[in-house]
């Protein structure tokens, strides 16, 4: 913002209709009349005071003025630069700036219409030449919305193999969008779109209720001791109070044992530890286990694990990826001794080849996550191996 500001006698002209957009101003003190020409004649559109914004709409697109601004009294304006209004905008979220831009092209429309002697007409907007990413993300909203009433979103599971004798201990419950129009909807954008909104509440209830309903058909296939599930939880999730006493809840209406659901927590909340520690209490006061997800991506420090009891920790892909290298081998060699020690299962994310689980097997790792394993699958084909 300049420092210097301007001030401005009254009936002096600050910009004149059709000027360039160089600054815009806040009024710290007077008033000032807008006004337009219509068939030759000034029309006066209203009138600013103290802590309002003049000229910001041409900035803000960078238009030629619309409108004349003239002092009614003397008054002290500060200027604002275009570089500062582009910033901010270029930095807001994109649904804020698409609403902004759209309000912006409705004044300029209804505006236009009114220089030309018509009518403003409620609801007016100008035609928008392109998709703006805010719109479009506030359509894939609605579009999500619309998926999560009609139940089709699916749930897969992906399994997770006891490397000490290969059988299948439990699954990872993963969330899939495939739209009608754009085919797969990456988990990454909808999971974080629905995560800026109330709308991941609704998705953890949906996801829950289809984890349920594939334990009671893993339950019905009678073969061998019932896996377990592993449920994700988003930070927006973890502000419910009522969150835990849901789950249990649920899974006593499927008379579920409610050992058969783990809950998964991503490094990237450990940032928020008091209510972390609270859920871990609530889940092992329930008998229920949590695992610590995406272990080794950058967020948790080693003084957080002293402090939660999680009974499992999940080595991030990246981590196993990196086998292939002598320090790689001796980072993931380090982590499984400092897990073993804190009395944490190992769960080794994104196995891919016969190599890196038999070095996941000698350092200690006991379970295997990935697709040398098993790809994520819908309920009616897991039961039908």
């Amino acid at each position: 913002m300049r420092s210097q500001r301007r001030y401005v006698a009254a009936q002096e002209l600050i910009f004149a209709e059709g000027d360039p957009p160089t600054t815009a101003f806040l009024v710290e003190s007077g008033r000032i009349e807008i006004s337009t020409v219509q068939h030759g004649r000034v029309q006066v559109l209203g009138e600013l005071g103290p802590g309002e914004l003049l000229g910001e709409m041409a900035v803000l697109d960078n238009s030629l003025r619309s409108t004349s601004a003239r002092a009614l009294s003397d008054c002290v304006l500060l200027p604002i630069d275009r570089d500062q209004f582009s910033e901010r905008l270029e930095a807001a979220d994109p649904v804020v700036r698409a609403l902004l831009m759209s309000q912006l092209a409705r004044y300029r429309s209804a505006l236009a219409m009114l220089t030309r002697g018509g009518e403003i007409a409620p609801g007016l907007a100008a035609p928008v030449p392109h998709v703006d990413p805010g719109l479009d993300k506030i359509r894939l909203e609605s579009e999500l919305r619309l998926a999560l009433e009609r139940g089709d979103l699916d749930v897969l599971l992906q399994p997770l193999q006891d490397m000490s004798d290969g059988t299948i201990a439990g699954y990872e419950s993963l969330i899939r969008w495939r739209h009608p129009e754009r085919g797969q909807v990456s988990p990454a954008e909808f999971i974080r779109l629905a995560e800026e909104t109330s709308l991941i509440l609704p998705i953890g209830d949906y996801v829950l209720d289809r984890v349920c309903a594939m334990l009671e058909r893993l339950r019905e296939r009678r073969v061998g001791a019932l896996p377990f599930i592993a449920l994700n939880v988003s930070a927006r999730q973890l502000a419910d109070a009522c969150l835990v006493p849901r789950w249990i809840a649920r899974l006593a209406a499927h008379s579920l044992p409610p050992d058969r659901l783990r809950i998964e927590i991503t490094e990237s909340l450990m940032f928020d530890t008091p209510r972390i520690a609270q859920l871990l209490d609530a889940c092992h006061a329930a008998g229920m286990t949590v695992a610590l997800d995406d272990f080794g991506t950058g967020y948790a420090n080693l003084g957080v694990l002293a402090d939660l009891d999680f009974d499992c920790i999940k080595l991030d892909r990246s981590l196993v990826h990196r086998l292939s290298s002598s320090r790689g081998l001796a980072l993931v060699r380090a982590i499984v001794a400092m897990a073993r020690g804190l009395r944490c299962q190992v769960v080794a994310e994104g196995v891919e080849t016969a190599t890196q689980y038999a070095l996941l097997r000698d350092l200690g790792c006991r379970y295997a996550q990935g697709w040398l394993v098993g790809h994520p699958l819908p309920i009616h084909e897991v039961v039908a191996d």
